[in-house]
């Protein structure tokens, strides 16, 4: 009986060493990214099914630029579920509520405004096409920023802060700043939606569609990963500065695995002296390793 359990703990730790030498294997992988460029990269991924998790400054606050207009659509459509609004609702989009400084296809589909459109097409242009004016439209139909600050935490989710609209970060560069999740915040927050612990599971697939079909940052997350890949996600961006520099380049979202997992992932660029297209790599290289350690059936 004695040999038997030590047969068995010997096992146990040697399974245990094993997967803290792949753990390390990995690590040493995403540090192989990111380790040389000219930038602050924030990671955190975790398997939904498994619990493994992994995070390269996990902790530290970034900015989250239009990232948090997955926060603000989940604050959104809690009102939905509770009766309080409706997706075929309808708005006015007044003409001032359109500024012209800013990416927004909605204005360029409605440039005289003084029309009436949906909540749900106000979230689709907001979550699908990170439209600015979309989105401080749905700030001003829920009370504010404040507002969804404290439903996020409310959630449980406390690494996170929604202070400032698009309108107000356009304004002054630093409210960005302001505008802060960790990588394993933003992880967990994506964990507890996919497992429907925050919406309803009509309004779960129905963001999780918006999502899918986002059109947003084709060479971020999506970059590396093999076509057909199934990614719900929502990115964040900051553009770049007179010097060269820019603030925020970021991506976060939920991956199906081959093998019928799903993949939790959040990466964050900030301070970053490198070029739009190695910022959008570095997500992208970020997501295929994780794709390929645990994707293998």
């Amino acid at each position: 009986m004695t040999k038997t359990i030590c047969s068995v703990v010997l096992c146990f730790f040697l399974f245990a060493d094993s997967a803290a030498a792949q753990d390390r294997t990995f690590i040493k992988k995403l540090d192989s990214i990111v380790g040389f460029r000219k930038a602050v990269v924030g990671f955190s991924v975790q398997i939904m099914e498994t619990g493994d998790t992994i995070s390269l400054n996990g902790d530290r606050r970034f900015p989250m630029q239009s990232v948090y207009k997955f926060h603000l659509a989940l604050a959104v459509l809690d009102r939905v579920d509770n009766g309080k609004l409706k997706l075929d609702q309808k708005v006015l989009l007044k003409k001032m509520d359109l500024h012209p400084d800013t990416h927004s296809p909605l204005r360029d589909k409605y440039p005289d405004g003084n029309v009436y459109v949906t909540i749900d097409e106000l979230l689709r242009y907001t979550v699908g096409q990170s439209d600015n004016n979309g989105c401080d439209i749905l700030f001003g139909l829920i009370g504010g920023t404040s507002i969804v600050d404290r439903y996020i935490k409310h959630l449980g989710i406390l690494e996170v802060a929604i202070v400032g609209t698009e309108a107000q970060m356009h304004a002054d560069y630093k409210m960005q700043f302001n505008n802060y999740s960790t990588p394993k915040s933003a992880t967990a927050l994506l964990l507890k939606f996919a497992q429907g612990k925050v919406l309803h599971k009509s309004s779960t697939d129905y963001l999780m569609k918006v999502m899918q079909v986002s059109t947003s940052g084709p060479k971020k997350l999506k970059g590396l990963l093999p076509p057909g890949t199934l990614l719900a996600h929502k990115t964040g961006y900051s553009g770049t500065d007179g010097n060269g520099l820019t603030y925020a380049t970021n991506d976060i979202g939920l991956v199906v695995l081959p093998n019928g997992n799903h993949m939790l992932i959040s990466a964050f660029v900030t301070m970053s002296s490198e070029s739009e297209v190695v910022n959008d790599r570095i997500i992208a290289e970020l997501a295929k390793a994780s794709f390929e350690k645990y994707g293998a059936s």
